[in-house]
């Protein structure tokens, strides 16, 4: 592993590149299996699963098409309300397609669970949910993941596309971050 000063905010690496690569392999060929003979659309919410996704679609061996979404949750305080406030739309019709939303993490689940609604109202063949974490402890809304890799504690996650204040996204690894760097 590469020391670099990211590091060193870092309380825990809870899950290595290693790990990550494996489980975004196994995902893909189940993915790849489960949509066989469907027409696969693969939605990224930007920002936080874009290296995820840049991972699993290449770990997908069927043919599938990509779009992106950027979303914001807004609310009083740092919680999401769970109201989404569609920043960049979809640039594709959603009719007749198998939509595979992908997603970072899946914690109080209430953004997703807002998202969810509004693209089943366009009419889609599916909508399944791939997430790489799963924070069950923090579920507030009635949602689950069709596809997860790790669960994982309650406990502020960074690295692999997730990020604190916009920074540690390209940590390779998924790491805790250290409670000081973000109660500053």
């Amino acid at each position: 592993m590469i020391h670099t000063e990211m590091d060193e905010d870092i309380l825990k690496v809870l899950i290595s590149q290693e790990e990550l690569q494996d489980c975004v392999r196994k995902m893909g060929e189940q993915i790849s299996q489960d949509y066989q003979g469907k027409n696969l659309l693969m939605v990224s919410v930007l920002k936080g699963s874009v290296v995820f996704m840049a991972d699993l679609m290449r770990a997908v061996s069927i043919p599938a098409q990509i779009d992106f979404m950027s979303v914001s949750s807004y609310g009083a305080g740092v919680k999401s309300s769970g109201v989404v406030k569609i920043i960049k739309d979809l640039d594709q019709q959603l009719e007749g397609k198998d939509l595979l939303i992908v997603e970072d993490i899946l914690d109080s689940g209430m953004t997703l669970s807002y998202l969810s609604d509004i693209l089943k109202a366009r009419r889609p063949n599916s909508i399944r949910i791939a997430t790489l974490l799963d924070k069950p402890e923090r579920r507030t809304a009635n949602i689950q993941a069709d596809y997860f890799g790790f669960q994982v504690p309650d406990a502020f996650v960074v690295g692999y596309g997730l990020d604190y204040n916009e920074k540690y996204r390209n940590l390779p690894y998924i790491g805790i971050l250290k409670p000081q760097v973000y109660a500053k």
